[in-house]
């Protein structure tokens, strides 16, 4: 694995929680259109559940997903602080933490650096093969 896409990984894990979120929104709107049929005639034992205890199964299925992901997430990201930590070069580790820990754009970045964007590109790369060689020597 590069060290960019070892450091990509918090995005994406992130991207997927907040996939799920809507999801769950998406149920939750879903199941508060579902009515309920109340009838004194005995019911039939080979019936599907209702529609709204299967929304509600799939709600609380997608909720403990994204309890476990998160877990994941927090745990990855102390990881990657850890190796970004490792970093001697304060511009790089802070090029680091801007992008792959806070999410920011390159050209956020580049602002609150007060760098070019090209010039940042550049120490963007070299910050990259430091966290490879800490990579490679675990």
């Amino acid at each position: 694995m590069t060290a960019k896409e070892y450091l990509e990984q918090i995005r994406l894990l992130d991207e997927q929680i907040d996939s799920k979120i809507a999801q769950v929104d998406s149920l939750n709107l879903l199941a508060e259109k579902v009515t309920t049929v109340i009838s004194d005639m005995p019911g039939n034992p080979n019936r599907r559940k209702s529609p709204f205890e299967d929304a509600v199964c799939r709600i609380i299925d997608l909720e403990n997903e994204i309890t476990a992901e998160i877990d994941r997430l927090v745990d990855l990201k102390i990881e990657v602080m850890g190796v970004v930590k490792q970093v001697t070069n304060t511009e790089y580790r802070l090029i680091l933490e801007k992008r792959y820990l806070c999410f920011q754009s390159w050209e956020t970045i580049a602002t609150d650096m007060k760098l070019e964007l090209r010039w940042l590109y550049r120490l963007h790369g070299k910050a990259l093969l430091k966290v490879q060689e800490i990579l490679d020597s675990r």
